[in-house]
């Protein structure tokens, strides 16, 4: 399986934000965060960004939550080898190898899902939800370590 630059960059910004989802969490309750209002702004994002028409969000984005809802399958599981006793090597060759076969099974999922895509959006648009979703991401990111900043 050939990874591209921009595969490898699309797949560390969502393992970024499926790990750091837990810490967003952790908010005061007046701006806890909500997965729901996040996936909607996602989507509404997307749509104006690469410029969906009505039928086209409603083919591409069902498809686009199935692909998020088995990613974040395996996102949980990997967050359980965050804390790995770095004293203990076996735990840790066990936990690198594991790691790395959910990030196998992470981009397998995103190359299943890509194909679903294309057979769905012309592969400009396929290419622009894969932009808008990493922009989108980065923006949230930068939103959030400023509102963090600010309650410090």
């Amino acid at each position: 399986m050939e990874m591209t630059i921009k595969h490898l960059k699309f797949f560390l910004i969502w393992a970024f934000v499926l790990l750091a989802m837990p810490l967003m969490a952790q908010q005061r309750p007046e701006t806890k965060f909500d997965p729901a209002r996040f996936d909607a702004e996602m989507e509404q994002f997307i749509t104006t960004e690469v410029g969906l028409n009505p039928n086209e969000a409603s083919q591409f984005f069902p498809v686009f939550r199935e692909m998020l809802k088995k990613q974040r399958v395996v996102f949980a599981e990997m967050r359980r080898y965050r804390h790995v006793d770095t004293n203990d090597d076996k735990a840790c060759c066990e936990a690198i190898r594991k790691r790395d076969e959910l990030d196998i099974q992470i981009k397998e999922i995103q190359q299943e899902y890509d194909n679903k895509f294309l057979k769905i959006l012309p592969a400009g648009k396929v290419m622009g939800v894969i932009k808008a979703e990493e922009k989108f991401h980065r923006q949230a990111f930068k939103s959030a370590a400023k509102h963090d900043r600010g309650r410090k």
